[in-house]
């Protein structure tokens, strides 16, 4: 299995994730970038997935991209376990040596790319929005946010060792199936060695969420500290109804519990690229604007006119969000009575 070093081989491996008994998101993204890569290195994409269920999801898996794909079927990887997991990719990594090896910016991808990275004597960069291969050079390079999202950061990777990369949502297209694509599937039936399991998995609570998630919304109304407490998020929930548009928030209202952890976008919470933004009481930290700047169309509604949001925006008003947002809303309730 150690035929190729990793100088020679051009294998990308991607680290797959599931949601609701299907591929998520994030991996049916990194399929996207990956396949590009592979056209251009002259390589094969191959995947990893994890629990009893993963077997079902090769075939996707296949018709996503995968010329070959690795499935850890025991039951101990069903669950979420970063010694269980972080054990199983080193290993696969250091059979197939690929050159590249791609994850999600998700708790999974944060928890388990460096732990790998260590254990292989790897290159690593973390929440990448871009990934490119250098053909003169036979290198990656991979662009990701510097300086809380103030500059982007370019860095190469190393010939003839394995580049180990998280890749943030919504920064690479999404792979499209492609029917009769074929592929081989490969089981990996073994329970992972038990000295290794240092910390178990005593309770999961699923946070549950209504409607559509942040991620996937085309519209989105975010509220800010300027909203002054929990009933604007009331209000701003009215108009985020009649556009069809779900509710975020940034940091500061998450912090003083007015809204749940699950509604943070920025940095440290979702990464969302909807068609429309529209930014209310919000300063625009460096923080939050890079959870939003992807978005197709951001519109700023803030009594300050020195907010930073009023920078990246397509449209800003200088008003109170408590006289602008209730006759938008009447406006759009008279358009669709």
């Amino acid at each position: 299995m150690r035929g190729k070093s990793m100088a020679e081989n051009k294998t990308i491996l991607v680290i797959g994730e599931t949601e609701k008994g299907r591929t998520a998101s994030i991996t049916r993204e990194l399929f996207g970038g990956a396949r590009a890569l592979a056209d251009q290195t002259g390589g094969d994409v191959q995947l990893l997935l994890f629990g009893e269920a993963a077997a079902a999801l090769a075939p996707e898996g296949i018709a996503l991209g995968a010329d070959k794909v690795y499935v850890a079927s025991h039951a101990a990887y069903n669950e979420f376990s970063s010694d269980a997991y972080t054990a199983l990719v080193s290993d696969v990594c250091s059979k197939i040596t690929p050159a590249l090896c791609l994850l999600g910016q998700t708790d999974l991808g944060r928890d388990v790319a460096p732990r790998v990275a260590a254990r292989l004597g790897a290159s690593l960069s973390m929440d990448c929005i871009e990934v490119n291969f250098d053909a003169e050079n036979g290198r990656f390079l991979q662009t990701r946010p510097a300086f809380g999202g103030k500059a982007l950061a370019v860095m190469a990777s190393s010939k003839g060792r394995l580049q180990i990369n998280t890749v943030r949502a919504k920064s690479m297209p999404s792979a499209v199936p492609q029917d009769g694509r074929k592929g081989e599937t490969i089981t990996l039936a073994e329970a992972p060695d038990a000295s290794v399991i240092k910390v178990k998995l005593i309770e999961a609570k699923k946070l549950e969420t209504e409607g559509v998630k942040l991620e996937d919304a085309k519209v989105i109304v975010a509220g800010g500290g300027g909203l002054g407490g929990p009933a604007g998020f009331d209000m701003i929930k009215q108009l985020a109804d009649l556009l069809g548009g779900v509710v975020g928030a940034t940091r500061v209202p998450v912090d003083e519990n007015w809204v749940p952890l699950s509604m943070e976008i920025g940095q440290t919470g979702k990464i969302v690229s909807p068609e429309l933004y529209i930014a209310i009481g919000i300063s625009g930290a460096a923080q939050h604007i890079t959870g939003c700047i992807n978005s197709k169309k951001i519109v700023t509604i803030n009594r300050d006119p020195d907010a930073n949001m009023f920078k990246i925006s397509d449209l800003g008003l200088v008003a109170d969000y408590k006289t602008v947002v209730p006759l938008l809303i009447e406006k759009l309730k008279a358009m669709n009575p």
